[in-house]
């Protein structure tokens, strides 16, 4: 009982403090040994590892840098071979178009040729040959470009085919 009326009569904010001095003493103590092993030029475990991990937190904050140096060059790179595609698909598109219109050209021009010849046309041929105006001025309209010889060509086909229509084709 006497040892438990003697826990109630401590000072425990007078404990605390003494404890709080003791490790700010400790640590003053470590940190003069510190110091002096620096001076001497001692190392300890201790100053060793924390020197060890200095730098390899270096090394590492370094590579992180170089990393990201790359990726930002990887990057620029990216984009470049991306604008260079888009580039390319746009000639490969052009190609196209250029040769749908030059193929739909032929064959307009060379059906009204045939026709211009005297040659005998069947009904499917001059439907062909209409459908493929409306879609070769489609891309026309489309590109912004201009029809010339087509024109012609699909007058002279019109014609035929009118006519061919009132004579009982």
């Amino acid at each position: 009982m006497e040892a438990i009326k003697e826990l109630t009569t401590l000072n425990f904010s007078l404990i605390f403090i003494s404890v709080f001095i003791i490790f700010t003493g400790i640590k003053a103590i470590v940190s003069l040994a510190e110091w002096f092993f620096k001076k001497l030029g001692l190392e300890t475990k201790w100053m060793k590892r924390k020197r060890e991990d200095h730098e390899l937190l270096i090394q590492t904050s370094q590579n992180v840098l170089e990393l990201q140096n790359k990726h930002m060059e990887d990057m620029k790179e990216s984009d470049k071979h991306d604008e260079e595609m888009r580039k390319d698909i746009k000639n490969l598109t052009d190609l196209f178009v250029e040769k749908q219109i030059s193929d739909f050209r032929w064959e307009i021009i060379n059906l009204a040729d045939k026709i211009s010849n005297g040659k005998v046309i069947s009904r499917e041929c001059y439907k062909h040959a209409i459908s493929t105006y409306e879609r070769y001025e489609k891309i026309i309209e489309e590109k912004g470009l201009t029809n010339g010889e087509v024109e012609i060509s699909i007058q002279i086909i019109n014609d035929s085919y009118k006519q061919k229509l009132k004579e009982g084709f």
